[in-house]
């Protein structure tokens, strides 16, 4: 790479408000899904698709938490640490291996729990209102988004794909890396990486598009098929299960538009305009890469305040901590974990 020989110059917002972000995040985040991960294993079936959905989403957001230190540290002290430092290799090897696995094991089940969603709609209201699934095919493949046996083998599958790929990208940079010479641990081989970096990025680009798009098409269709439903007969008492299906949905598609969006769209801009000869313009860009990663692991510590605002039972739970209740009033609110009405 031409430019592994340009110095990068991390500027303030760098070496300041990044590690400032990081080190708030933390422990907001930390214990947010730890409270979270605490009342929904006291509260749901582990049979149920979506508490597997969730319980890998809270997993995935607990490990990007625990690389926040790391990258604050990173961000703070990382252009005045050498490259061959063990302070390096572990605050951003480590730091971004983590970070980047758990960010897209995340993206590719918030698009299975819309499916899930989805699914567990179409299947409460097929039988008596929608003849819009005729293909067999189209109903088995939603039917297996709902079975907690496929949610089980999907999420392992899931963490496996993004771990070998991953692993396999940074192993064969950093062996790539072995025969340059870098005196700072912040540089722009490290910040970019080599060819097989940006191989695997591609790709991940390409999985969160199709992601984005997947959940992007299962909320026009759902809202499409309720509006049908609608033109044609009374939904009545079932309005509340098509309302929460759709919001859920609907804050699926926006978490991925607000957090993940930005930086896809960025990520193979940065990969072009990196081949050109021109440091301060690479400062710039490394800077808004990882500003745009810091807004996608942001993601991890917002999670508990939208399943506090959205999920009814999860309010419920979290009141019952700081109240006494009778041990019949614990029995109902663990009857609220339902696949009829469907929680995020």
């Amino acid at each position: 790479m031409r430019n592994s020989t340009c110095l990068l110059q991390p500027s303030l917002a760098t070496t300041v408000a990044l590690p400032v972000i990081y080190s708030f995040l933390f422990p907001a985040g930390s214990f947010g899904n730890i409270l979270a991960a605490w009342i929904f294993s006291r509260q749901a079936s582990t049979k149920r698709t979506q508490y597997i959905y969730l319980a890998n989403l809270l997993a995935a957001n607990l490990l990007i938490c625990s690389t926040m230190p790391f990258l604050a540290a990173y961000f703070a002290k990382g252009y005045q640490w050498t490259y061959d430092s063990v302070a390096c290799r572990i605050a951003y090897r480590v730091g971004t291996l983590i970070m980047h696995v758990s960010i897209y094991v995340t993206i590719t089940i918030l698009c299975s729990t819309a499916l899930s969603q989805y699914a567990t709609l179409k299947k409460s209201s097929d039988t008596q209102y929608s003849p819009a699934i005729n293909e067999n095919f189209y109903r088995c493949v939603l039917e297996k988004f709902r079975q907690p046996k496929f949610a089980k083998y999907l999420c392992i599958i899931i963490w496996l794909t993004v771990l070998c790929i991953t692993v396999t990208a940074i192993t064969y940079d950093v062996q790539a890396r072995a025969a340059e010479e870098f005196h700072r641990c912040y540089n722009v081989r490290v910040e970019a990486g080599g060819f097989t970096v940006m191989i695997a990025a591609s790709l991940a680009t390409v999985c969160f598009f199709v992601s984005f798009l997947t959940v992007l098409l299962s909320y026009y269709s759902l809202t499409r098929h309720l509006s049908n439903i609608q033109k044609n007969t009374c939904i009545g008492e079932k309005h509340l299960i098509y309302s929460t299906v759709k919001r859920n949905i609907l804050v699926i598609q926006i978490t991925l538009t607000v957090c993940f969006l930005p930086y896809h769209i960025f990520r193979p801009i940065f990969n072009v305009l990196l081949t050109k000869n021109d440091c301060p313009r690479l400062n710039y860009l490394v800077e808004i890469k990882n500003f745009l990663t810091c807004l996608a692991a942001a993601k991890s510590s917002l999670d508990p305040v939208i399943i506090l605002l959205l999920d009814k039972t999860f309010k419920k739970s979290l009141h019952g901590l700081f109240t006494k209740s009778t041990p019949e009033h614990h029995n109902r609110k663990a009857g609220n974990f339902t696949e009829k009405a469907p929680k995020m």
